[in-house]
């Protein structure tokens, strides 16, 4: 059985899926859609497949399996639930909403329906994680202590000007901490495998003009069995640096550098785990270099899950609970207080 797929979105992120598709046994790249007439057909010419301006009648016309969400954060939540509806599996790229209401009704929508819901958080399947995480598990790290976060990346208010909801509060929910940094406060959630106590934060606008949100964030996330993280995040550096995360545990410490790692025990004894090329497929031209290499993993242990009938690793419980961090970051922030979980 192949599985037939859409996309829906043909932006910057779409050849990152498209790819991820064709590089996939067992799944058919069936159609795509987007509101720009132009951009879909040239991407259905690219990949030899049909093309909509209405996902409603793609749904209709397509009898899809499943369907990949790529759009703007405020139309995941509609979307996703109009393609549950249709008996319509969705793996959509994050945040699964803005709010955490929205998602849980998504999630509802998945299990009222018998389908399934996947969540892009690819940065989980990066080397670097999957050792860390590896260590964390066989307990030779020990318990998490402490974390530190910092994401440094560029983003000026020319990359706003191109985006007609990048920067807008109703449409993209936040800035640097919802469209950026949230790939590594869901890592550090799924490595420390907490509930979450409490979280104090500030937010600011410190050098964009152009938008209604936030170009950093700083503050704690605190975690029930005592484990923390400390987070800097901001989006006005003049270059995307690499972010880097730093984990002390009670065996050693951990640092990990975009989509690589180096455990140092206190015993003297070290592991470290990289991206190997060898071991990806080229995304195309239009692929950011933050972005990492591991969609293209994600994907396939997403329709590996199908196959078997279980529900994926990153599936929209997995979210909610990232996404419930952000948005109380954000009401911290907001509310200039500690928000307990």
């Amino acid at each position: 059985m192949k599985f037939r797929v859409g996309l829906i979105g043909c932006g910057n992120i779409f050849s990152v899926h498209a790819e991820s598709l064709v590089n996939t046994p067992g799944v058919e790249l069936a159609s795509v859609c987007d509101i720009n007439l132009s951009r879909a057909s040239k991407a259905a010419k690219k990949y030899k497949c049909h093309f909509y301006t209405d996902y409603n009648r793609m749904f209709k016309e397509e009898k899809l399996d499943s369907v990949h969400i790529l759009t703007p954060h405020y139309l995941h939540p509609p979307m996703t639930i109009r393609a549950l509806k249709n008996k319509i599996n969705v793996l959509t790229e994050k945040p699964i909403s803005i709010d955490p209401k929205d998602a849980e009704k998504m999630i509802k929508a998945a299990k009222d329906n018998k389908v399934r819901l996947g969540v892009i958080f690819q940065n989980r399947y990066n080397p670097g994680s999957q050792l860390v995480k590896k260590n964390l598990l066989n307990g030779k790290l020990g318990k998490v202590k402490a974390v530190k976060l910092f994401v440094t990346y560029h983003k000026p208010d020319s990359y706003y000007k191109t985006s007609n909801w990048k920067g807008r509060l109703d449409k993209e929910g936040g800035g640097v901490l919802i469209d950026q940094a949230i790939h590594f406060i869901d890592v550090l959630r799924w490595l420390i495998d907490d509930k979450v106590d409490y979280v104090e934060a500030n937010t600011s606008r410190r050098m964009h003009k152009l938008i209604e949100v936030e170009d950093l964030a700083e503050g704690v996330i605190k975690f029930k069995k005592g484990a923390y993280i400390c987070f800097y995040l901001m989006n006005f550096y003049s270059f995307d640096a690499d972010p880097e995360i730093e984990i002390d545990c009670e065996n050693g410490r951990a640092k990990i550098i975009k989509d690589s790692a180096r455990i140092s025990f206190y015993n003297g004894k070290e592991l470290k785990a990289g991206p190997k090329p060898r071991e990806y497929i080229d995304y195309g031209e239009n692929r950011k270099d933050y972005w990492g290499v591991c969609h293209w993993i994600q994907i396939k242990e997403f329709y590996k899950a199908l196959r078997e009938n279980r529900e994926p690793e990153v599936n929209g419980e997995e979210a909610l609970k990232t996404q419930r961090i952000v948005w109380n970051i954000y009401k911290a922030a907001r509310e200039r207080r500690r928000v307990r979980s």
